[in-house]
């Protein structure tokens, strides 16, 4: 489906980091704020980096059977509701997307509901209504996932094509943290009692049940484990199959792009696998309050921006780190040269 993905230009990289060197600050004094700004100017392509003024985020949104079985402390309506709320403008992301000059989109991909009046844009590419209980069954046909995948590519492809120089993904789904944590045990090999958190925020009974559903569905998937395709398509659902599309999409193009939460890293993570180097082109966010995203961030070489204990979802935690990107741009672009200094 695809292969291994060039990483950002090494001679990039290396006059980024000459230039940074070069800065009237004390050696290191920049901290990750200074590797930050190397990265962006090796993924932007140029030295030093232009200001980050089209940034965009796209929330990928879907409905998992799993949230029938106790997983969550929402009820699956809830997930309708929130595409509605996105798209007046009123979520949290959407707060936060105005006062950081982040444009936010919502695609329903999977979401159990009608959505009537919903504008067309928004649920003209959607792959099915909810996805299977992965501890049952598939949560996808191949065909659906290939699909999903595919809608994916093309909400990055559109993006890149209107000018965004940041992706960033979002997402928005009751339930989806257990496919995101079984995405992560099956990448990784480890038990579901290794990756499984509270999500929305179950009680110890919630947290159990849940710890149940991934070990059944890592059990009843087997070896199948083994194809990061197949994983897909077993323990995924639409709306994170379409992440991974969007990622895939994004590192191939050579845009970078700012993770989120658990559902994005563990999209990564299963992107990684399609295409390995692609985790070159993605920075990570903050770290949300599931073990499975910690684990999945350490095996893809990534150290969040920001732990503030949140576990919104969204893209919140994405956009939250855009100024800070945004700083790190403006200190390798405006910051005097030692040589100026006279």
């Amino acid at each position: 489906m695809t292969g291994p993905i060039t990483p950002p230009p090494a001679a990039l990289r290396a006059e980024a980091q000459q230039r940074l060197e070069a800065l009237a600050t004390p050696a290191g004094a920049l901290g990750r704020l200074g590797d930050l700004a190397v990265w962006l100017a090796s993924t932007l392509g140029a030295v030093p980096p232009p200001p980050l003024t089209d940034v965009r985020l796209t929330v990928l949104a879907g409905d998992h059977g799993v949230a029938a079985h106790g997983v969550s402390a929402y009820p699956a309506a809830i997930t309708p509701a929130m595409v509605r709320t996105i798209v007046a403008g009123r979520a949290g992301v959407s707060a936060l997307g105005a006062a950081h000059d982040v444009s936010v989109r919502v695609l329903a991909l999977g979401v159990d509901d009608d959505l009537d009046g919903v504008p067309p844009p928004v649920t003209a590419r959607s792959v099915r209504r909810g996805s299977g209980a992965i501890h049952l069954e598939d949560a996808l046909t191949a065909d659906e996932t290939r699909r999903a995948v595919d809608v994916g590519r093309e909400a990055a492809l559109c993006e890149i094509d209107g000018g965004a120089q940041l992706l960033l993904t979002g997402d928005l789904g009751i339930g989806n943290t257990t496919p995101a944590a079984a995405l992560v045990a099956a990448a990784l090999g480890l038990p579901a009692g290794d990756v499984v958190g509270r999500g929305t925020g179950v009680d110890d009974a919630g947290l159990a049940r849940k710890t149940e559903v991934v070990a059944l569905a890592l059990a009843r998937v087997g070896d199948r484990t083994a194809d990061p395709l197949d994983t897909l398509t077993a323990l995924g659902s639409a709306d994170l199959a379409a992440t991974v599309g969007f990622l895939l999409e994004a590192a191939e193009s050579g845009v970078p792009v700012l993770l989120d939460g658990l559902v994005s890293v563990a999209c990564a993570l299963t992107a990684e696998r399609l295409a390995p180097g692609a985790r070159h082109w993605w920075a990570a966010g903050h770290r949300s309050t599931e073990p499975a995203q910690g684990l999945a961030l350490a095996a893809l070489g990534l150290e969040p921006l920001l732990d503030l204990g949140l576990r919104l979802g969204e893209g919140s935690g994405a956009v939250a780190a855009v100024p800070l990107l945004r700083g790190a741009v403006a200190l390798l672009r405006d910051t005097a040269l030692l040589s100026e200094l006279g």
